[in-house]
């Protein structure tokens, strides 16, 4: 109600729904529309994601790629002025991360929406992200532009690591 969506660490998908109905679900539960509605915007959502041709399915049967990003359409079906992702690449290979991080970027352009993702994988994060706050055990060690995070030298000693030379 208050504008603002999120997907989980751990996938929470509807297995034995399928991937459109788990889009027109969020939808209804958000409020504001109807059954046709609904499924007119899940089915806009799936198209935006590269859904559409599995919308069929079972949600628990796709690939672990394709249920992260039909989180993000559940997610979006709200229709969310702010949108919060935690770790959507997670278990993701550098590919996937990358289609993922295309898509990331896509919502933000399209939908003028702000969105704070909470990620490990620095490739994605240094690629999607205009501010970069980097946490270690809880606590900031460093803010700001992608390229001022990556030569502060708490965040390479705590994340990237230092080059060693053995000679």
């Amino acid at each position: 109600s208050r504008g603002v969506a999120r997907t989980f660490q751990n996938i929470r998908l509807f297995g034995r729904m399928s991937v459109r109905r788990n889009v027109e679900v969020s939808a209804l539960a958000a409020g504001g529309a109807g059954r046709a509605e609904s499924a007119e915007r899940a089915g806009e959502l799936l198209a935006e994601l590269g859904l559409e041709e599995r919308a069929d399915r079972d949600a628990g049967t796709l690939p672990y790629g394709d249920q992260r990003r039909l989180e993000i359409a559940r997610a979006l079906a709200a229709r969310p002025r702010f949108l919060l992702l935690d770790e959507p690449a997670a278990g993701m290979n550098e590919a996937e991360s990358a289609e993922l991080g295309a898509a990331i970027e896509r919502i933000r352009t399209a939908r003028n929406c702000g969105i704070l993702v909470v990620e490990h994988d620095l490739r994605l994060i240094m690629r999607l992200c205009e501010r970069v706050a980097v946490l270690n055990e809880g606590r900031l060690i460093s803010e700001g532009t992608p390229g001022e995070v990556r030569r502060d030298p708490g965040v390479v000693a705590a994340y990237i690591g230092e080059e060693r030379s053995d000679g």
